[in-house]
């Protein structure tokens, strides 16, 4: 069994690590891309440029956060999931992450129908609407799992143990 758990432990640290590098060309792509707009005319074109890479660094900081979840959850403290508050200390870190991201890509998404094609914004508000849609969901989920935590408090007291390992 002990083999096994290692071969996950090294599978999840692969993975980290192909999410860190998907956020580094992210990262590289839009530095490309905002150099080139630096470097062209100061117009639309150039905005344009500059949203889209905001757009792609959002994308890169979600994996990196990814990255940086697995590495911490899956390998470092090798935690128990199933309690109620790694559960949702381990959604919360992912869904921080994802809603603001998802949020991002939805003013940029807003701004390119602005300027490129007015035919786009309902796909854009559509975006919005979920991330509403998943922030309230995230809400709910938070509220209704502290309930199970007060009736687990020792599951509390583990995941603070849990977090020890990481200082």
């Amino acid at each position: 069994m002990k083999a096994l758990t290692g071969l996950f432990r090294f599978i999840h640290a692969l993975l980290a690590a192909l999410f860190s590098c998907a956020a580094i060309m992210l990262i590289l792509i839009a530095s490309r891309i905002g150099w080139q707009a630096f470097l062209g005319d100061l117009d639309q074109a150039a905005a344009q440029g500059i949203i889209e890479a905001v757009g792609l660094l959002a994308a890169a900081v979600v994996a990196l956060q990814i990255a940086e979840t697995i590495v911490e959850e899956e390998v470092i403290r090798d935690a128990d999931i199933s309690a109620p508050t790694r559960v949702r200390r381990f959604l919360s870190r992912f869904f921080v992450v994802v809603i603001v991201a998802l949020a991002i890509e939805g003013l940029v998404a807003t701004f390119k129908a602005l300027h490129e094609d007015p035919a786009q914004l309902p796909y854009a508000a559509s975006l919005l609407a979920a991330v509403a849609v998943l922030l309230a969901a995230w809400g709910v989920f938070i509220r209704l799992n502290r309930y199970a935590e007060e009736l687990e408090p020792e599951a509390m007291a583990d995941a603070k143990r849990e977090d020890r390992k990481l200082k």
